[in-house]
């Protein structure tokens, strides 16, 4: 059950606060008062508060000073002025200074009910949109297509029922499986899939701002500092908090992610005041975080808290059954993106296709499957439109008689990776997009096939 919103109220008028407070408290509201600006911004301290309802003439502090403080403190907390001196001036003055709405005494019960709400509501939608927004513009996340592979069907028959809880859900699976997707999966058939989907890239965030990222910060708390920022877990505040890469973030990061689950509330770096967050955590990882563990590199109460539900995906290479329902897929959608009309795939680039071991899962598939819409001056993908920049996904190689010998795996990959380190001039992160891997896998194997030469000759 969730806790009823905090409220602040700010007024030396005794009779002011009292009439005020029943109204909200019969409202299902909490509300806390106070008679001067000194006493409220005190109390603002000790909040977290949903809303500010504050009185212009206060002894003492003025109430925009209040307001100032308080905005400077918390950008996302609406404050409501309510004055008994109303005028066009103090009014445009208050709404220029960051007043959400604007009461004149008296006012009744009904406007101050309305008043309060349009302010809960305001708050809810700008918090929402420092990260929803960007969320919702992403192209192409609206469906997972998962194939007929038993191992696929059993795993969205865990999703499926895990989905309408709030079970912590950590994703295990190699770079290019599909991650984000299932997460996204979950959280579109949730309780919550009304509310934000936040993605955390943990591999991506620079340690240093990590926890400013996560947790957020306050006016002046360091350099460069130059205004409150709310963190991801905020923006979450009701919906769904999706940590990528779980495996990459250091034990003191760990410590306070810990305190996070376990307490359900943040403080921003340079503030005293925790804020209460309501948010269900998915995480991911492509690391076995059991062998992090035994290393004491990651947290063992970490892991046990992350892992209340743990779901693996299968790589590629275990469900190639799935691969021509992919191929559709991806067809449809580079046919859409490119304004193409590449209808079909033959028979033989299908195969080749299901002949290779695909080292960077769906990603890989995908990248390959694009480059071959956009390239392909036909209605029919062959062979020879699978090759370019040297991809040679596993198809037969065409001796002097015309006939077929398959090479080694291993032969075809090692080719695979040098024809796309020549194609972009040995620049690791372009070649490791193209390929459809992360940076560390396309390390690992350019040392495994010996191909550092290629990175040698070229910018790094």
């Amino acid at each position: 059950m969730k806790e009823a919103p905090a409220l602040l109220l700010i007024d030396d008028d005794p009779a002011v606060r009292d009439s005020c407070g029943q109204v909200l408290s019969r409202a299902g509201y909490r509300v806390t008062t106070a008679s001067t600006g000194e006493e409220g911004l005190e109390r603002f301290g000790a909040g977290p508060f949903f809303a500010v309802l504050l009185d212009l003439k206060l002894p003492g502090m003025g109430g925009l000073d209040v307001m100032r403080r308080i905005k400077d403190a918390s950008p996302e907390t609406p404050v409501i002025i309510i004055t008994g001196y109303a005028s066009i001036e103090s009014a445009v003055a208050a709404v220029k200074q960051g007043a959400f709405d604007y009461l004149a005494k008296p006012f009744t019960p009904d406007e101050l009910r309305l008043a309060v709400r349009r302010a809960l509501e305001g708050r809810k939608r700008q918090i929402e949109t420092l990260y929803l927004r960007r969320e919702l513009e992403a192209e192409d996340t609206s469906d997972m297509v998962t194939g007929r592979s038993r191992a696929m069907a059993r795993l969205m028959d865990i999703v499926r029922r895990v989905s309408p809880t709030d079970s912590t859900v950590l994703i295990i699976g190699e770079s290019g499986t599909g991650k984000e997707l299932l997460a996204r999966e979950i959280h579109r058939h949730s309780l919550r899939r009304e509310a934000a989907f936040v993605v955390v890239d943990c591999g991506a965030l620079v340690e240093s701002l990590f926890e400013s990222e996560l947790f957020g910060h306050v006016k002046g708390s360091f350099t460069g500092a130059h205004e409150t920022k709310h963190g991801r877990f905020e923006s979450a505040n009701g919906g769904t908090i999706f940590l990528d890469e779980i495996g990459h973030i250091s034990l003191n990061i760990q410590a306070k992610l810990l305190r996070v689950i376990q307490e359900r509330e943040v403080t921003r770096i340079g503030g005293s005041r925790p804020i209460k967050v309501d948010v269900r955590i998915l995480a991911a990882t492509n690391v076995n975080l059991e062998d992090l563990v035994r290393k004491g590199t990651f947290r063992e109460d970490l892991f046990y808290r992350l892992s209340v539900v743990p779901v693996h995906i299968p790589p590629l290479r275990d469900r190639k059954e799935d691969i021509p329902f992919l191929v559709d897929h991806f067809l449809c959608k580079f046919n859409r993106r490119a304004k193409r009309n590449v209808t079909s795939i033959s028979p033989r680039a299908l195969k080749a296709l299901q002949d290779f071991d695909w080292p960077g899962n769906i990603r890989e598939l995908e990248n390959t499957i694009e480059r071959a819409v956009v390239l392909s001056k036909k209605d029919n993908l062959g062979p020879e439109h699978l090759i370019y920049y040297g991809v040679s996904t596993g198809l037969p190689r065409t001796g002097p008689d015309g006939g077929g010998g398959v090479r080694p795996l291993e032969e075809m990959e090692k080719e695979h990776i040098r024809s796309a380190l020549l194609a972009h001039l040995g620049n690791r992160t372009r070649t490791a997009e193209a390929l459809g891997i992360d940076r560390k896998t396309l390390w690992a194997k350019i040392k495994k096939y010996g191909l550092e030469g290629y990175l040698g000759k070229y910018s790094p």
